[in-house]
């Protein structure tokens, strides 16, 4: 009797495991990005869970695009994020070297932008400005690029 007591025991726990876990599983996020001005290099997201991260430039996942199917400067891509808050900062790197370039006075020479944030003062925005809330379905994001 003991022995099929914690069998059933553990049967449960097992099962709650399960279902407990495919909870926080990633999800499919779908981000929007409009008005790239080059089919040249490519597109790169940096997904930052803080503002600390976002300070310090150190993000929690790099996702790099090439820029098939772009179309009168959008373009859809999909990436997988586990469900919770990020701020998400785009780079169109347009010439393949993974920074964002500058010109002599320090203004960006490649478009940028962020999630659902689009940039009109010349201030670097917070992260509160710009964080979003990944659910466990449904997830879309709309970022506009600009360009100095």
């Amino acid at each position: 009797m003991k022995k099929r007591t914690v069998f059933f025991i553990n049967l449960f726990l097992g099962l709650c495991y399960v279902l407990l876990s495919a909870d926080v599983q990633a999800q499919n996020t779908q981000v929007n990005v409009s008005g790239i001005r080059s089919e040249k290099g490519q597109i790169v997201l940096n997904v930052f869970k803080d503002e600390q991260s976002y300070q310090k430039e150190q993000p929690c996942k790099q996702i790099k695009f090439e820029k098939k199917g772009l179309e009168k400067g959008i373009l859809e891509l999909k990436c997988t994020l586990d469900p919770g808050t990020y701020g998400i900062t785009l780079l169109d790197d347009e010439n393949g070297n993974g920074t964002l370039d500058k010109n002599i006075v320090r203004m960006p020479r490649e478009g940028f932008g962020f999630s659902n944030f689009f940039m009109e003062k010349l201030k670097r925005p917070a992260f509160d400005d710009f964080k979003l809330n990944i659910k466990k379905q449904d997830n879309q994001l709309g970022i506009k690029v600009k360009y100095m």
